[in-house]
């Protein structure tokens, strides 16, 4: 079982309903903070003594307040703790629900397990805990388990990703086409452009682009 755990949650009642579930698996040391600088500079100064963590857990979206931050989110929280320690398991525990960014988390972040918050999500973070530190394998609550058999985040690349972004934020195909020009991101003509964005609806079945970016909306591809 693991020793010694970090987590990294804003909100008091959660906080202590996690330490509790860790405390009632016989956890040695657990460490929280409610920023995720805070949580860092734990995890720096647990490396600095020479007994790092074993696991970390962490919600997704920290509410900003009065306080200057300089990791914002808990994606770059695990990005900045993953580049010192590759070797930590790593738990998301988050209300997050579109399938592109949990399965980013697994593809991109190589977190071990993600755990939707809800009514029984204490009794999977347990058995999320269990799986991963006795099977080494990753884990996902049930209700979400058809995104790791979701092929669309290998089909959706970066080109198409900053073409929907654009798209959202109101530029023109002629706007896109300059500015892929000035960036040189290719193809850059605007009937390639064009051909991408119908090739985009027939994908997701969109009746038109206002449709689409709602769609890549709703899958958290923007």
């Amino acid at each position: 079982m693991f020793k010694k755990i970090l987590v990294a949650e804003d909100f008091d009642s959660i906080n202590m309903a996690v330490i509790q579930l860790l405390e009632s698996l016989n956890i040695n040391e657990i460490h929280h903070a409610k920023y995720c600088d805070d949580v860092f500079q734990k995890f720096k100064k647990a490396q600095f003594d020479n007994a790092p963590f074993d696991l970390l857990i962490s919600d997704l979206s920290f509410k900003s307040d009065f306080r200057t931050v300089k990791l914002k989110s808990g994606e770059e929280l695990i990005e900045a703790i993953r580049k010192e320690q590759p070797n930590i398991k790593i738990i998301v525990y988050s209300i997050e629900e579109k399938p592109f960014r949990i399965k980013s988390l697994f593809e991109n972040l190589e977190i071990n397990a993600f755990v939707q918050k809800g009514r029984q999500s204490l009794e999977q973070l347990k058995i999320a805990i269990h799986s991963i530190e006795s099977n080494n394998k990753p884990y996902i609550s049930p209700e979400l388990s058809y995104i790791l058999q979701d092929n669309t985040i290998h089909e959706i690349d970066d080109y198409d990703i900053k073409l929907i972004n654009l798209l959202s934020s109101g530029f023109s195909q002629e706007d896109i086409e300059s500015q892929f020009k000035e960036q040189k991101i290719i193809p850059n003509s605007k009937s390639a452009i064009e051909k991408r964005i119908n090739k985009l609806k027939i994908y997701f079945k969109a009746n038109n682009t206002i449709h689409l970016i709602s769609i890549a909306k709703d899958l958290g591809i923007i």
